[in-house]
């Protein structure tokens, strides 16, 4: 397939909300959706009191973008104080927690490089995510 017949452009209302570790997650980009190979990005938003659970990424840096409001960021026991227009590094293997503590929503642009060698391997829970339901797959193919 040519770049010209791929499916490069993804609107939000495209990506499903995913709830599974709190807050809502929407994958925008991804191998799955526009069979990129370098990474995966996307969208997040915490209603006041919301939180993504802990977890860590063995294969991936996570980079975080504040569009709107405040988050705070727990990155391996530190915690950073983010607001709009401020940017945040998340390392290979370090423990990460965001919540919203105030009372506006937050909404933040991220992007996980480079990919893990296959999606289950991507992203280990250490805390029990707040809802049931898969584990949000970045993975295979279209």
């Amino acid at each position: 397939m040519t770049s010209t017949q791929q499916k490069l452009k993804v609107n939000i209302e495209e990506a499903a909300a995913n709830r599974k570790r709190g807050g809502e997650i929407r994958v925008l980009l991804s191998p799955r959706t526009v069979g990129c190979t370098s990474g995966f990005g996307g969208f997040v938003v915490l209603q006041p009191g919301e939180y993504i659970s802990e977890h860590y990424h063995p294969y991936s840096e996570e980079f975080l973008y504040v569009v709107e409001g405040e988050f705070e960021m727990t990155v391996d026991g530190t915690v950073f104080a983010l607001k709009e227009g401020d940017s945040l590094l998340v390392p290979i293997n370090a423990k990460h927690r965001l919540v919203n503590r105030t009372d506006k929503v937050a909404r933040g642009v991220f992007q996980l490089a480079p990919l893990a060698p296959r999606p289950e391997l991507g992203h280990v829970d250490t805390e029990a995510p707040p809802n049931a339901g898969p584990n949000p797959d970045v993975g295979g193919g279209k």
